[in-house]
């Protein structure tokens, strides 16, 4: 059985040759053994977001937040989920954590 990031490398060599019906098998199959694995969650919020699958895209762009919360990145992907979803509110939301949280990061840099 391939690692973790093995199966993820595999679905995006996948979703790079145009077969992005099976890249998401292969990453559903990777979160059902690695449900807390962050980047898969990214990769399924993209991908279903070019399918307009907007309710699963933000389902998993919320999860990779869950994931690693302290990321401004994750907040930013889950705002232009959540802006192709039609979700305006919870948009702006996640682009207002995202902001937060490079401020923060920001201003532990110049104390340190």
């Amino acid at each position: 059985m391939p690692s973790a990031e093995e199966a993820y490398d595999e679905a995006v060599q996948l979703q790079q040759q145009g077969k992005l019906q099976e890249a998401i098998g292969k990453l559903e199959e990777l979160i059902a053994e690695e449900p807390r694995y962050a980047l898969a969650h990214a990769a399924l919020g993209k991908f279903y977001s070019d399918l307009e699958q907007h309710d699963r895209a933000v389902d998993h762009a919320q999860k990779v937040c869950e994931i690693e919360p302290d990321d401004p990145f994750n907040f930013t992907a889950l705002s232009i989920v959540c802006q192709k979803a039609g979700r305006r509110v919870e948009a702006e939301e996640a682009m207002a954590r995202a902001v937060q949280l490079q401020f923060a990061a920001r201003s532990a840099q110049q104390q340190g």
